[in-house]
């Protein structure tokens, strides 16, 4: 005897799928016969040349041990010496299901590759590659220190090839499985980590940059309180030789948890006639109310976020009115998945999310699905990014602060053998 209520709920099942339109029916139709069911999950490490400078753009920014003599550097100066050739190593994450999709999402920072090894990877073994949001809360729940670090970190690794390859199997770019494009191309700011501070060196560089395109820059200061006066001295000047070499030029600062209170107040009070865009990450992300009090006092918008972990430490941020600027990266934050979270999170209360970016593909593709008032730019590092890409095929470079929109399925990713002389798989 057919059992009533298992054959009520089939019915109705059927009933709402024929109410559908015939493109979805198939989608559910396709879904219910593919094999997406996770059979490997590896780390690919490739190796080739990269060609360098040695002594030019090598410029560094504040760090939080500045504060210490023995630990701050002597003051940075371009010395260009004769371009060498060395070996470079990238990691990529690749996984593969018995359906035969195959994605991978690179390149990892260092720190992922252990915790993707030993402990994710044996969990995914078996999963549907589609249920990303399933997924996710799973290798969350999964390890009492998940929160933050390099767990999270490998998390935001996994999530992302997981959108590429639930790119790959219903053949488009992950921004339309995100909800569509809302432009037909994507602005980004260039970061300009690496080139000289050097006084009377800024402003021609920034003008050199502005007239290729990059009306958006962001540069990173490179003293702070352990600097003393001097310290102080510089970091304006630098603002006042940018604003006089490019008055038109919206540019942004980022003193990498460098800073104290009394440094940023001051340091804010004395610019805000050059009307920086924002001031990023003064102080470390575990002061909250340091960022509320410094946002309280000066008109220049606070950023942060780069080292957010999660929704959740946006929020406290968001609830303080802390920042104006979200910055999560989708490398650390929790991957595509969340960052899309922190957007609408944001954007409940009039923030704007610029997502940090050392790789190019992810925030791009989340940037691309999201509201242009939300999400305005990309972040670009002019002289970091090629060495991100520098394994793949057709880069998604910039010398003009312009991108096209990718058309290929996920994120179109694509190793090229011609730049790699060594691929081993890590286990």
């Amino acid at each position: 005897m057919v059992n009533r209520r298992n054959f009520i709920a089939q019915l109705s099942k059927a009933s709402v799928l024929a109410s559908l339109p015939l493109p979805i029916q198939d989608l559910f139709a396709q879904r219910a016969s593919a094999d997406t069911i996770i059979d490997s999950v590896s780390v690919i490490r490739v190796s080739g040349p990269w060609t360098s400078t040695p002594g030019l753009n090598k410029q560094y920014q504040v760090q939080p041990n500045f504060i210490y003599p023995d630990l701050r550097p002597k003051p940075y100066a371009d010395k260009p010496g004769a371009p060498v050739t060395s070996t470079i190593t990238h990691d990529y994450l690749r996984i593969k299901t018995k359906g035969g999709i195959e994605a991978q999402y690179g390149h990892l920072d260092p720190e992922t590759v252990t915790p993707i090894i030993q402990q994710l990877a044996p969990f995914l073994i078996g999963k549907d590659a589609l249920a990303i949001e399933a997924l996710w809360d799973q290798l969350y729940r999964n390890n009492r220190h998940s929160r933050a670090g390099q767990y999270m970190m490998a998390l935001s690794a996994i999530d992302n090839c997981l959108w590429d390859l639930r790119g790959k199997y219903f053949k488009v770019p992950v921004y339309e499985l995100l909800g569509g494009a809302t432009r037909k191309e994507i602005r980004v700011y260039g970061s300009c980590l690496g080139y000289s501070v050097e006084k009377g060196k800024v402003g021609p560089q920034a003008k050199k940059l502005y007239d290729q395109g990059f009306i958006h820059q962001k540069w990173f200061m490179a003293y702070g309180p352990g600097d003393g006066v001097a310290g102080m001295r510089k970091s304006i000047e630098m603002v006042q030789e940018l604003r006089e070499a490019v008055p038109d030029l919206q540019m942004m600062f980022d003193a990498f948890m460098g800073w104290d209170l009394p440094f940023a107040t001051e340091w804010c009070k004395e610019v805000e006639k050059y009307r920086p865009y924002w001031l990023e990450e003064a102080f470390a992300p575990d002061r909250p109310e340091l960022f509320a009090q410094l946002a309280a006092q000066t008109s220049i918008p606070i950023a942060t976020g780069e080292h957010f972990y999660s929704r959740w430490e946006v929020q406290n941020f968001l609830k303080e009115k802390a920042i104006q600027i979200v910055q999560a990266d989708p490398e650390w934050c929790g991957g595509v998945s969340e960052l899309v979270k922190i957007c609408h999170l944001a954007s409940s209360y009039g923030v704007k999310v610029f997502p940090h970016g050392h790789n190019i593909h992810a925030q791009l593709h989340v940037v691309a699905s999201q509201s242009p008032e939300v999400c305005p730019l990309v972040e670009y590092l002019i002289l970091h990014v090629p060495n991100k890409l520098a394994f793949q095929k057709d880069p998604l470079l910039t010398s003009n602060s312009i991108i096209a929109l990718p058309t290929k399925p996920g994120f179109g990713i694509e190793l090229d053998d011609t730049k790699i002389e060594k691929m081993e798989v890590l286990k």
